[in-house]
Formats: C-alpha cells, sequence, structure tokens
C-alpha cells in the first residue's frame, strides 16, 4: 500500500493561501494608501484655491470701499453744489435781491461818502458809512428816499470824527428794503 502524505500538501496549500493573502494585503494598504495621498491633493488643491478666493475677495471688497468713499465725496459735492443752486435761485426769485440793493445803493451814493458796512437782517437794512459833512449825508438819505427800493430812511447815529487830521461826519442810517 501506497502512503500518500496530505499533510505536506495541506502544509504547501497553506503557505501559498498566507502568500497570496499577504499579497492582498499588501495591495490593498498600498490602494488605501494612493486613496489617502489623493484626497490629500484635493484637499490642498481646495485649499490653495478658497485662499486666492479669499485674497481675490478681499481686493474686491478694499476696492469697493474705496469707490464707496468716493461715492461719498461725490454726494457731499453734489449737496453743496445743490446748496449753492438753490441759493442762486432764491436771489432770482427775489425781487429786492443783493445785486438789486447794492445797485441802487451805489447810484444814490454821493462820491463825498464812503460807506464802511450793511447789515440787512430780514427787510432792515443798516447802512453805516464816513461822510465830508451832514449836508452829504442828509443829500443819500433824500436820494435813498426817492428810490423805490427803499422805504422809510431814517438817521440812527451822526457823529463826527477826525481821520487823517480831517474832520469827517461818521452816520448809520435804517431802513427797509421794499419787497415790490
Amino acid at each position: 500500500m501506497i502512503k500518500i502524505n496530505l499533510l505536506l500538501t495541506r502544509k504547501e496549500k497553506k503557505r501559498v493561501g498566507m502568500r497570496e493573502e499577504f499579497v492582498v494585503l499588501i495591495l490593498a494598504l498600498v490602494f488605501l494608501f494612493a486613496c489617502f495621498v489623493f484626497i490629500q491633493w484635493r484637499m490642498d488643491k481646495e485649499k490653495d484655491e478658497l485662499s486666492v478666493k479669499i485674497s481675490n475677495t478681499k481686493k474686491e471688497i478694499s476696492y469697493y470701499k474705496s469707490l464707496i468713499t468716493e461715492v461719498k465725496k461725490a454726494k457731499e459735492s453734489e449737496k453743496t453744489f445743490q446748496d449753492k443752486l438753490n441759493v442762486i435761485n432764491s436771489l432770482r426769485k427775489e425781487k429786492a435781491s443783493p445785486a438789486r440793493v447794492l445797485d441802487e445803493i451805489s447810484m444814490s451814493k454821493p462820491e463825498k461818502i464812503q460807506l464802511e458796512s450793511l447789515k440787512k437782517e430780514g427787510s432792515k437794512l443798516g447802512i453805516e458809512g464816513v461822510a465830508l459833512d451832514d449836508e452829504t449825508v442828509a443829500n443819500f438819505m433824500t436820494d435813498l428816499r426817492k428810490s423805490k427800493m427803499f422805504k422809510s430812511v431814517d438817521l440812527v447815529v451822526t457823529e463826527q470824527i477826525e481821520q487823517s487830521k480831517l474832520k469827517l461826519k461818521k452816520f448809520i442810517l435804517s431802513c427797509e428794503i421794499s419787497l415790490i
């Protein structure tokens, strides 16, 4: 009878099976490592893309902030221009505009009078000046009364002063501007 030792074949089959399992294990570990490397590479790439997007967004934010300041400046200048335009339009609508009042005063003013200040409060006008004599002041008041622009021209103060060794008359007039 022939005896066959089956134990060796079983042991050899076991060795071959273990080799195959070891090879599968190594291949699985290599595949798993490759997957981890790929995932890490993708995450690094996404991180770089996001950092680029963040820096671009920060640049856009700073650009838009500068635009906002420019827009605010433009709005402020537009507001000042609009205010100036409103003043000009109100002066045009006023019948007794400052230009017309000054024109009337300069037309009525004799050469011997020097005006120092004009003060307007509502429809009242205060005129301060210096003249050579009382007669010149009286003529100036008469000319202002003749004008349609002024009514109730009154002498508030007159006093004698000395300027450059000349005796002059300082005067203050009060009158109302007619809104005709």
